[in-house]
């Protein structure tokens, strides 16, 4: 029988609802059939939420991944003990959870890069705390990015019947113009081709789309479609992508969502992100696309305002593991037949 793949699944804040979805997830032993989950994080936490909620399932807190044996009603957790319980609660974080998520992150990626796990599933932070806490990045994607020593990476979604990979990532909307370059389309659309075979299609058609309305219709309000778009999807033609013409955005995610396209390459991040999370809202994925690494995450925040009061809907971090397990099948095919 073939070994089902090893996911860890990062905690997240520890003041969010990271705790309460991966514990649900872990209840409703959906998982199992599916992968060996471990929880990267801080068995204290995981153990007060259980307690709380009245969930059925135990929590055993193990120092190294070879203590790991999942089953049904038992949560594994590698434990970093990073979270001081005296003054821990919930929807209140501060600087100490910036530092214990990106534990988290860094031990994940650790085991991931040595293939002691087979893909890291990621529950939700605060980029606000990070930073708070004197670690300066935009997000998960960054760190990440960093921590693989990944220069070329990209923000990918799935859901609602979409896929979506962002040319700008988080960036003020006033400093979209200038960074939608010849380059950085380029970049995004050999991404989006790349990420594409992670699913299993080998040639995928990719929907463009425009920065400006209308494509800037003519030049006459905008230009960027014409000077950088364009000749970045001809450039990528010439590689063998199957890239369209910068479509109108208002037109373009309606083709997409009838089959028209496979994946859409938006320009900035709420261009992509608003119709599909609009279809999908609270079950669609975000994947970090570019890493040696398979990284899936939820497509929502830390939700203080409703942690620890057993509300949260554990959906996204379900079809986030079950798109990592996919991703592991594909990244196995794709390495024998390079063999």
């Amino acid at each position: 029988m073939e070994r089902k793949p090893f996911i860890a699944i990062t905690m997240g804040d520890p003041a969010g609802v990271g705790p309460e979805i991966i514990a649900k997830v872990i209840d409703s032993n959906e998982l199992l059939p599916l992968c060996r989950p471990l929880v990267i994080g801080d068995a204290g936490v995981m153990k007060k939420l259980v307690e709380e909620q009245r969930l059925s399932i135990s929590v055993r807190s193990i120092s190294s991944i070879a203590d790991a044996d999942p089953a049904p009603g038992k949560l594994d957790v590698l434990d970093l003990r990073n979270v001081n319980l005296a003054t821990h609660a919930w929807g209140k974080p501060g600087a100490s959870s910036g530092t214990a998520v990106v534990e988290y992150i860094r031990r994940a990626v650790d085991l991931a890069l040595k293939n002691d796990v087979d893909a890291v599933v990621t529950a939700p932070i605060s980029k606000e705390m990070m930073n708070a806490a004197g670690h300066h990045y935009a997000g998960h994607t960054e760190l990440l990015a960093e921590l693989t020593n990944t220069r070329d990476y990209g923000m990918f979604f799935v859901g609602g019947g979409l896929r979506v990979i962002l040319t700008t990532i988080h960036v003020a909307l006033k400093d979209v113009p200038c960074r939608i370059t010849q380059a950085a389309v380029l970049k995004t659309l050999r991404l989006a081709h790349q990420a594409m075979r992670s699913f299993g299609m080998d040639h995928p058609r990719i929907g463009v789309a425009a920065l400006n309305p209308h494509a800037g219709e003519g030049r006459l309000f905008g230009s960027e479609e014409w000077d950088e778009i364009l000749p970045a999807v001809v450039k990528a033609r010439g590689e063998g992508i199957d890239a369209s013409d910068p479509i109108p955005a208002d037109t373009l995610f309606y083709k997409a969502r009838n089959n028209y396209y496979d994946i859409v390459v938006a320009m900035y991040h709420d261009q992509g992100l608003a119709p599909l999370k609009m279809l999908a809202f609270g079950n669609a994925v975000n994947v970090t696309v570019g890493l040696p690494i398979i990284r899936t995450s939820v497509d929502h925040g830390t939700a203080y305002d409703i942690a620890g009061k057993g509300c949260a809907d554990p959906t996204s971090l379900l079809e986030a593991v079950k798109l990592a397990v996919i991703m592991c099948a594909h990244r196995k095919r794709i390495h024998k037949e390079a063999l």
